[in-house]
């Protein structure tokens, strides 16, 4: 979507049963101010920075190779389960702190070809080129624009009321568990579009490339964790198995639960195609904080949310390293509250009771729909 820099309009929702505006003089100062923000960040970046990511990459090697050495003794239950909790924490760290932020852009100021963000390869069953494509652009460009933004039910989930309801949303709860457990694959099938394959508007045959990629990569995936490592293990080839299948299932979990929290809570807003024509950089942050959602918590939970906990400042500003969110978000806050928007944030039980009880409610129609 093109960020004009043409007078803005007045623009309005309604959070929380109460009306939220900005004026066009409001939406151009409010920019500007968060632009500030950014600017001051992009400035200071540097050693900090690198020894931050570099330390973070570390760990996760340490974890992952320590973990599968254990899993080879995994007949021994306290080795299989430490063995799992380590593998786990590494591909959850693989997944979020470090493959979608580097993915980001976050540190290709550094010039180290190991962490560009066009190079970089996760552990993961979606390809990374794809995902650059339906993550960095659809998502990040087109926030919670209902009709745009294909996170917004992943094309098999009722997320908002502006969907139109067809008996298919009764099964909701469970698609959305299935997509819980499952969730890497669901990723990974992101940029397949099955929601226009279904309406009949493209064929698989258009997504031959696609579903090429998305073989490739799962196969290499599958072969990893399934044959090659359980095969090295010799007789312990069930054990080091089901740590694989376990370690995968945390991180899908994990993964799922943040970055739902992020985006579906009470009080995150969807918007409409009509209302972000011809947006300007202020009423871009403007949809951005209204479509998101924090997570409270301490340093462990950041670290590994990914700074997902901070998904409000991530919508903001996608490209700025995700451990300087932290450092932020009290301005962040602050110029919110000083215009008026609300700021939406809360622990990871609250905010996830939150998107369940979305999910059930939505799976039935909303007045005026049947």
């Amino acid at each position: 979507m093109t960020v004009t820099t043409t007078a803005p309009r007045t623009i309005e929702k309604i959070v929380g049963g109460k009306p939220v505006s900005l004026t066009a003089e409001q939406t151009e100062a409010f920019g500007r101010e968060l632009d500030a923000i950014r600017e001051r960040v992009i400035a200071d970046l540097g050693e900090r920075d690198a020894d931050y990511i570099r330390g973070v990459i570390k760990a996760q090697r340490t974890l992952e190779v320590t973990g599968r050495a254990l899993l080879f003794g995994g007949i021994l239950p306290p080795l299989w389960l430490a063995g799992t909790a380590m593998l786990s924490l590494s591909k959850i760290l693989d997944n979020m702190e470090i493959g979608h932020n580097v993915m980001h852009g976050q540190y290709d100021w550094m010039g180290d070809p190991a962490i560009s963000s066009r190079g970089f390869e996760w552990d993961t069953a979606c390809p990374a080129d794809q995902w650059r494509h339906s993550h960095n652009y659809m998502h990040h460009t087109y926030t919670n624009i209902v009709g745009m933004d294909r996170d917004v039910g992943y094309g098999i989930l009722r997320m908002s009321p502006d969907q139109k309801w067809r008996p298919y949303f009764l099964g909701n709860p469970v698609y959305a568990f299935l997509l819980m457990v499952l969730f890497q694959y669901g990723v990974a099938l992101h940029e397949l579009e099955t929601e226009r394959i279904r309406a009949g508007e493209i064929t698989l045959a258009d997504k031959r490339e696609i579903l090429q990629g998305i073989w490739r990569k799962t196969r290499r995936q599958t072969l990893k964790d399934y044959v090659a490592f359980p095969l090295l293990a010799g007789p312990f080839a069930p054990w080091v198995f089901a740590g694989n299948m376990t370690a995968n299932l945390v991180r899908n979990v994990w993964s799922y639960m943040i970055i739902f929290c992020g985006h579906f809570p009470d009080d995150v807003q969807e918007f409409s195609i009509e209302e972000t024509k011809a947006e300007t950089r202020g009423q871009l942050y403007f949809r951005q904080i209204l479509g998101s959602a924090n997570l409270t918590g301490g340093k462990l939970l950041h670290l590994l949310s990914g700074n997902l906990s901070f998904q409000i400042e991530h919508h903001l500003f996608p490209d700025i390293p995700a451990h300087r969110h932290a450092e932020i978000s009290a301005q962040v806050r602050d110029i919110c509250e000083r215009y008026g928007i609300p700021f939406n944030t809360g622990s990871l039980p609250g905010q996830f009771a939150t998107v369940v009880r979305k999910i059930v409610k939505l799976a039935l129609p909303s007045r005026g729909q049947v």
